[in-house]
C-alpha cells in the first residue's frame, strides 16, 4: 500500500490490514519452517514443534555413540553439572543445544529411560541423556562427522556420548551413522514425552 492510501484509511482499517499482513507472514513462515530444519535447530525436528526428535546410536572406532535421527553427532560438555546447561551466548552459537521438539524417541541402543529435558534460561527445552544436556557442534559437516570430539572450547572438554550415558574420550573423527550396536532385529523405537511436549 502506498503511504497516501494508508493515511486515508480509518484507524480500524489500518489495524486490520496490519494484523492481516502479520498473520500472512506468520503462516508463510510456519509453512517454510516446517519443510526444513533451521541450521541451529535440532536436526530431525521441525520448527513447528510437532515432529519428534530421535536419539539413536552409531558405530565409531571408539564403540557405539549417540546421534540424532539424521546421524548427527551429539555431545556432552564437562562444564555442565547437576543437570543444568551453562552453555549460552557464543558457546551456544558454536555448540547449539539439541532441542526437545515434540516427542523424544530412543532408537538403536539408546535407552528411553535415560532421555529427559531441561528448561534453558530462555525457556526452551533441551534434550538430556542420563542427566547430561546434549549439544551439536557447528563444525561438523553433517552426518557421520565428529570434529568436535575432545575440543576444549569455552574452557572444558566436549565429548561424544555412549548409550550408557558416559563420555567417550577416545579419538573419533568420523563414524557410521545408522550402526550402533542394536540387536540384528532392530527393536522398535521407544518413545518418551519430555518437557510437556
Amino acid at each position: 500500500m502506498t503511504s497516501s492510501m494508508v493515511k486515508r484509511m480509518s484507524p480500524a482499517a489500518r489495524l486490520a490490514a496490519g494484523v492481516g499482513g502479520a498473520a500472512a507472514v506468520a503462516v508463510l513462515a510456519a509453512a517454510c519452517s516446517s519443510a526444513s530444519s533451521s541450521p541451529g535447530a535440532a536436526a530431525g525436528s521441525t520448527a513447528s514443534g510437532s515432529a519428534s526428535m530421535v536419539i539413536t546410536t552409531a558405530s565409531s572406532s571408539a564403540g557405539t555413540i549417540l546421534t540424532d535421527g539424521s546421524g548427527r553427532a551429539v555431545y556432552l560438555w564437562v562444564a555442565d553439572s547437576n543437570g543444568k546447561s551453562v552453555c549460552s551466548g557464543a558457546c551456544a552459537g558454536a555448540w547449539p543445544p539439541v532441542m526437545a521438539s515434540g516427542t523424544v524417541t530412543a532408537a538403536g541402543s539408546a535407552k528411553s529411560g535415560d532421555l529427559g529435558s531441561i528448561t534453558r534460561s530462555d525457556g526452551s527445552k533441551q534434550v538430556t541423556y542420563n542427566g547430561h544436556p546434549l549439544y551439536y557442534f557447528v563444525g561438523d559437516s553433517g552426518s557421520g562427522t565428529a570434529s568436535g570430539q575432545g575440543s576444549d572450547q569455552f574452557g572444558a572438554k566436549w565429548w561424544l556420548v555412549s548409550p550408557a550415558g558416559s563420555d567417550v574420550t577416545a579419538s573419533v573423527s568420523s563414524f557410521t551413522a545408522g550402526g550402533g550396536g542394536s540387536s540384528p532385529a532392530n527393536p522398535a523405537p521407544t518413545t518418551k514425552s519430555v518437557g510437556g511436549y
